[in-house]
């Protein structure tokens, strides 16, 4: 099923005029190619009897024990200006939490895909973190503008929160963090980080929050190789 929602976003993308992907939505900071894709993607999960939580059009569908959180681009900007470099992310989360999750890169097809308690997958293959520990070795994907550095080997800011935690899933950075006065909603994090966990990386909240809520409510994750280099993010006060 998330599959084929997936697919749904990618078909319903690519239907879209690349020359007129600059054109805004009516809600600030989206893209009318969102709706489109949104609109595509909530009406596999519907189907499926699901409740959706989405960035685009918000709670949908039943109020289940299954709850399909919804970020149908996740990277709109990069999409926008023609940077490779975003995806569909999807999460169904139950009673206990993130359950089954994909991130899907709609410009390469790269499916990372997770299941609770079953490990996490890059095109089918098992997946795993680096081993770094050292901040001062780390090559560190952000969100956020930075306050300052806290003397990591090299930063990249990819924009794409749902790609750049599963970039750490599978040992490309060492770790992810949201920094300055940044913050992320569950749609943008919730689907990696249950690839990110069941990979064996580690994820936390900069200030101990829940990160698997069910609405809108801010929040700043990070993501990281080792407990030791997460230790070392969450305390960097950035």
């Amino acid at each position: 099923m998330l599959d084929e929602a997936a697919q749904a976003a990618r078909v319903a993308l690519e239907g879209t005029n690349p020359g007129d992907r600059r054109r805004r939505g009516e809600r600030l900071g989206q893209y009318a190619f969102d709706v489109v894709t949104d609109d595509a993607v909530c009406a596999v999960l519907h189907r499926e009897g699901l409740g959706v939580l989405s960035e685009e059009s918000g709670r949908s569908g039943p109020d289940s024990g299954l709850l399909a959180v919804v970020d149908p681009v996740d990277g709109s900007t990069n999409a926008s200006i023609g940077l490779s470099w975003y995806a569909t992310s999807l999460c169904i989360l139950d009673a206990t939490g993130p359950w089954v999750a994909l991130v899907a890169n709609l410009v390469s097809g790269v499916r990372y895909h997770a299941i609770r308690e079953r490990g996490a997958f890059r095109d089918g293959g098992a997946i795993h973190p680096s081993t770094t520990s050292e901040l001062s070795r780390a090559v560190v994907g952000i969100s956020g503008f930075p306050r300052r550095s806290p003397g990591w080997s090299q930063f990249r800011a990819l924009g794409a929160a749902s790609l750049d935690m599963c970039a750490v899933a599978e040992g490309t950075l060492d770790g992810y963090l949201v920094a300055g006065h940044s913050a992320l909603s569950v749609w943008d994090y919730v689907a990696a980080m249950l690839v990110c966990t069941e990979a064996g990386a580690v994820v936390a909240e900069c200030d101990g929050l829940d990160l698997a809520v069910r609405d809108r409510s801010p929040r700043r994750p990070v993501a990281a190789a080792t407990p030791a280099l997460a230790a070392e993010l969450v305390g960097a006060d950035l």
